[in-house]
């Protein structure tokens, strides 16, 4: 079962959170709505749930108009950032929460709860209760619960956001597997940590202030993205004031070679290179500054150099003498490595 948003607007007091919302999610898929705080995207996933009513827009999940049903009659699981489990029922008990509400017979109850406590290695731990369990293991038994009433849409709101690191990359992980498995059940995923969204989702949708910026698959938003804003919150870029010059473009005085087939010679513009596409040393499309910043990453050094006072990033492998603050660094990037952008600079 998809989900379609069909103009969907939301507002408080007047104010949009939400505006005209057009967005179909397939179904099996899994969708991320990647965005800042306040970008409408936990407004989005909340009106699917029937937790917030739209000032206008119809919310259907398949062919079934859900804008007036409320959540209980909508079928759906759940997984929020604060797992929400009871802390005086034991793990297996927190699963069969929602089965209860639903009146499913007992005996169904308890392999519906088997079931969702496997499939979520959780099995173990039935009998604990969540001051127990760690916070990985909560956030799994909050999953176990969603999926234990067999929804056909399941929506997941910042679900590892109160995880450490390490946590977090064995979630993601299990989550993959979970979709590998449950390759029926449709994944609204709200999240505004690129990592995860890219990491997880058969496409993104972009979200900036109250609306969508883009939409398309990881790789599409990353390679070719459509505006500056959507190219600085999909993997971090160089976003660079550029104007056309017939056969590619200057920066900062310095011509360098890419596609302008798009955009007119003497067009403003703005060039996107991908940190971990800049190299140091000669090259194609030399640029030539000053280390004005480096910082170590284990595996990779990060250098921020000034060229003609724009700030340009590269991502290269360890350097076992690293230049110093000051120093001078010449940069280069392959022409196909760079995307023209509309006009305007975004920040990484």
């Amino acid at each position: 079962m998809g989900i379609r948003f069909d103009g969907v607007t939301v507002a408080y007091d007047g104010t949009v959170v939400l505006d005209a919302l057009d967005l179909t999610v397939a179904p099996g898929e899994v969708m991320a709505l990647l965005g800042p705080s306040g970008s409408g995207k936990t407004t989005a996933l909340r009106a699917v749930a029937g937790f917030v009513r739209p000032a206008s827009g119809r919310v259907f999940l398949g062919d079934r108009d859900v804008t007036d049903l409320p959540p209980h009659r909508r079928g759906i699981g759940m997984v929020v950032q604060s797992y929400a489990l009871f802390p005086h029922l034991r793990v297996e008990d927190n699963v069969a929460f929602g089965l209860k509400a639903r009146r499913v017979p007992r005996a169904e109850i308890r392999t519906r709860v088997a079931e969702a406590l496997d499939l979520t290695g959780m099995a173990a731990h039935a009998r604990r209760h969540p001051r127990e369990l760690s916070g990985g293991q909560q956030q799994r038994v909050a999953i176990a619960r969603a999926l234990a009433v067999r929804p056909d849409v399941l929506l997941l709101d910042e679900p590892l956001s109160a995880l450490d690191a390490r946590l977090r990359s064995g979630m993601l992980t299990e989550l993959a597997r979970l979709h590998r498995e449950l390759p029926d059940v449709t994944m609204l995923y709200v999240t505004h940590d690129q990592v995860e969204a890219l990491t997880l989702a058969d496409r993104i949708a972009v979200m900036d202030r109250a609306r969508l910026q883009a939409c398309g698959t990881p790789r599409e938003l990353y390679r070719a993205p459509a505006d500056a804003f959507t190219a600085s919150f999909v993997g971090g870029a160089n976003l660079l004031p550029v104007t056309v010059d017939g056969k590619g473009a200057r920066f900062a005085g310095t011509h360098v070679e890419l596609d302008t087939t798009a955009a007119a010679a003497g067009a403003r513009a703005t060039l996107c290179v991908r940190p971990h596409l800049v190299g140091v040393g000669d090259g194609p499309n030399r640029l030539t500054g000053t280390l004005a910043e480096i910082q170590w990453r284990g595996a990779t050094h990060r250098l921020y150099v000034d060229v003609g006072g724009h700030q340009v990033m590269a991502d290269v492998r360890e350097l076992r003498e690293p230049p110093g603050l000051g120093d001078a660094v010449t940069l280069h990037f392959a022409p196909e490595d760079a995307v023209l952008l509309p006009a305007g600079v975004g920040d990484e």
